[in-house]
């Protein structure tokens, strides 16, 4: 009798056990199928460009294809909202940028939090932002520009490709510690932006250093400064924010990472993890990347997480600041 109740147990802890070994596998065998990468960018755009290498290198490293799903729109709300959507498998990931963070502070329709909705995967890349003016602006250092700036308060203006976007919020950070006042003239993108400030209708942009090399090797656009620790090895003669301004520190970057939402399994989170940080010990890849005028990050999923807080509260300040207020 005794053995009967013993093996009746063993029969029923057996069949307790059954449902998680499926799911126990899965995360063993992650990834079995394609994986959906959503982006909230148009193709062809700088960032699309970085998270179409990071989904071919990744692929390679976990077997299976990354297929890019551009969904821009709402500023990049979409995009974060689909992957949200979707199972927390793992099969769908967010390659986002900082608009992760500044989407759900300034679009009311957003109605996910960034810091508890997704689980960091790891930071990729990020490109520096550089601060140029038109060819008809009477300055040619930051120096200058500065001067210029305090003589004629509120007179000059800077471009955004958009009110809230980092371009946008770098310009107003530089504008209240270098204490000028200039005014805001957001366009619905980057191309029209760049238009108006080549034409001398606007006077200075602050965006990516991708997207400005062709205008600045081309002498339409003059580069005063670069908003990274380092001079940039693709414009050297260009100093930092920090060596021009005398802001120690100073640092914006358009930075890009990975996310996915909460409940993805730790196994996979750090699979995802360990494939990027493989792909970025290629020195072909990294190579690539600079060329792109990206550096490259890597890293713990929990670095990415408190430089998410960070950027959370970094941001915050300058857009109370600013006075934009949420769409």
């Amino acid at each position: 009798m005794i053995r009967s109740l013993t093996g009746a147990a063993a029969l029923c802890m057996a069949s307790a056990m059954l449902p998680l070994l499926p799911a126990a596998h899965a995360a063993d065998a992650y990834p079995s199928r394609p994986i959906r990468m959503v982006i909230g960018f148009p193709a062809g755009g700088p960032t699309d460009v970085n998270a179409r290498m990071f989904a071919q290198g990744m692929a390679e490293q976990l077997g299976q294809p990354i297929v890019v799903d551009n969904k821009p729109g709402a500023g990049s709300n979409l995009a974060s909202t689909t992957v949200l959507s979707a199972p927390a498998d793992g099969y769908t990931i967010l390659y986002n940028t900082s608009s992760l963070v500044l989407g759900a502070m300034l679009y009311s329709s957003a109605k996910f939090d960034p810091l508890k909705d997704f689980v960091p995967v790891v930071r990729t890349a990020g490109v520096p932002l550089v601060v140029a003016v038109s060819t008809t602006v009477p300055a040619k250092t930051f120096a200058e520009f500065v001067v210029l700036a305090k003589a004629s308060p509120g007179k000059l203006n800077y471009a955004s490709s958009g009110a809230g976007t980092i371009d946008h919020l770098a310009a107003a950070l530089l504008a209240t510690q270098l204490d000028i006042r200039m005014e805001h003239v957001p366009y619905k993108g980057t191309a029209p932006a760049l238009v108006d400030l080549v034409s001398g209708n606007t006077q200075m942009f602050t965006t990516t250093q991708n997207t400005l090399l062709p205008f600045i090797h081309d002498k339409r656009l003059v580069p005063l400064a670069i908003a990274s620790l380092q001079r940039s090895p693709l414009m050297p003669e260009v100093p930092t924010v920090s060596e021009a301004a005398g802001l120690p520190g100073f640092e914006i970057t358009a930075w890009n990472g990975i996310v996915v939402a909460a409940g993805t399994p730790p196994a996979v989170v750090s699979r995802l993890n360990a494939a990027v940080n493989a792909v970025l010990k290629q020195k072909d890849f990294v190579a690539r990347l600079r060329a792109t005028g990206a550096e490259p990050y890597g890293g713990s999923a929990e670095a990415y997480g408190a430089y998410l807080k960070s950027e959370t509260a970094r941001w915050k300040t300058v857009v109370q600041q600013a006075g934009v207020t949420p769409q």
